[in-house]
């Protein structure tokens, strides 16, 4: 209390304290680099990291294999060939051929720097993109705290760029309807967080947005069919079933990481259809009431964070490393208004949450709680917010 007394605000120490946090990331990962346990062995070696696999599908592909990406013992061959070593565990190639285009640039060089330029150029579009919706720059100091994004350095991972796209959509759908919808139809690269958006889009009349998505994913679809055949096609929808399968029905990558509803319910134990059923019952609760809140005269940034984070809740394949999304949540909240200090320590909270998981104190499905809590915080504004229906004339998109 002496602190807040001498003329500290909550907001000051949060700030404080997540350039700490930012500063203590970057030291661990220069640290990781120089102690050879981070992207390259002692041997000058890739360790083995998310990443490989998306670099060694560019190689496969820039050798004119790309369907081999989708082969999970030929995929694995390569990451053995490209790490020196046999290792054990699962590293698919789970992203539609559209990705292969991106993965071949990446594997066009070495594995050192291509692994910084992703991580580097994916960061950087996910700092501008928070800055932006939050309209202050002190927004990027504040996402670069999230343990989650410290997590997709480590393993190369593309949750930035994920958060990236959906802040990219939310910031240019009431302006740029048609610029939205192209990002739409690139979110396709990880279709689970999509699913939402076209409900939203027809509940609100937004058919520029939804045409554009349309158009792009269709191109999505056409350019890997015309540049790699259609042979990588065909192994793309064979390898989803068994993809499904495994991550969702055995849970070969352990129910410990899936931080969804039914990741939880089987991490407890439960079978797969009960799990299936409860986490239906969320999808389609979350579709409702994010509907329900896009048809009310509220502002468009506390509908924008509802649906940042209803994608969240809808989908039953989440990992810790897309959590960042989170983030875009937060920074259209702050665009309505300053945080208070309620959801301060609330959003401290769903950082410790990620913090535990990361520094492997708590290792299940606790990113549920993270979710939750900002789902809370939503929950919370909305609900002073009168939530009445829009007029006739603004419930749609002006044609």
């Amino acid at each position: 209390m002496a602190l807040f007394s001498e003329g500290v605000s909550p907001t000051k120490l949060a700030t404080a304290v997540a350039a700490g946090f930012a500063i203590m990331w970057a030291t661990f990962l220069a640290s990781m680099l120089r102690m050879h346990s981070w992207i390259l062995d002692g041997h000058g070696k890739p360790i083995v990291t998310d990443f490989i696999e998306v670099w060694v599908a560019g190689r496969t592909t820039l050798r004119g294999a790309a369907a081999s990406a989708y082969d999970p013992k030929l995929h694995h061959a390569a990451q053995v060939a490209a790490a020196g070593h046999e290792f054990h565990g699962h590293l698919w190639w789970h992203y539609p051929p559209i990705v292969l285009f991106l993965a071949a640039a990446l594997g066009l060089m070495p594995y050192l720097p291509a692994f910084l330029i992703w991580v580097a150029g994916t960061l950087g579009c996910y700092l501008v993109t928070i800055a932006a919706i939050a309209r202050t720059r002190m927004a990027a100091l504040l996402a670069c705290a999230m343990p989650a994004v410290f997590l997709n350095a480590v393993a190369g991972q593309n949750g930035c760029f994920t958060g990236a796209l959906i802040g990219a959509i939310l910031m240019n759908l009431e302006t740029r309807p048609i610029l939205a919808g192209a990002f739409l139809g690139l979110l396709t690269y990880k279709p689970q967080f999509g699913i939402l958006f076209p409900l939203v889009l027809a509940a609100t009349g937004r058919w520029r947005a939804f045409a554009s998505a349309g158009a792009v994913a269709a191109l999505a679809i056409l350019l890997p069919w015309i540049a790699f055949g259609g042979e990588t096609i065909r192994a793309f929808l064979h390898f989803l079933p068994r993809a499904s399968d495994s991550l969702l029905v055995h849970g070969d990558a352990g129910w410990n990481k899936l931080q969804t509803i039914y990741g939880f319910a089987r991490w407890l134990g439960w079978d797969n259809l009960p799990a299936s059923v409860l986490q239906g019952a969320v999808s389609i609760s979350s579709a409702i009431a994010v509907v329900w809140l896009w048809r009310r005269d509220v502002s468009f940034a506390l509908k924008a964070a509802a649906l940042a984070t209803a994608v969240l809740c809808a989908t039953p394949y989440l990992y810790m490393y897309d959590l960042p999304i989170l983030v875009v949540a937060l920074a259209f909240l702050y665009r309505e208004r300053a945080f208070d200090g309620f959801e301060l320590a609330a959003i401290g909270f769903a950082n410790l949450c990620i913090l535990a998981f990361t520094f492997g104190v708590l290792v299940i499905p606790i990113g549920t709680f993270a979710v939750a809590t900002v789902g809370a915080l939503i929950v919370r504004r909305a609900a002073v917010s009168g939530l009445q229906p829009l007029p006739g004339h603004m419930a749609l998109e002006p044609a």
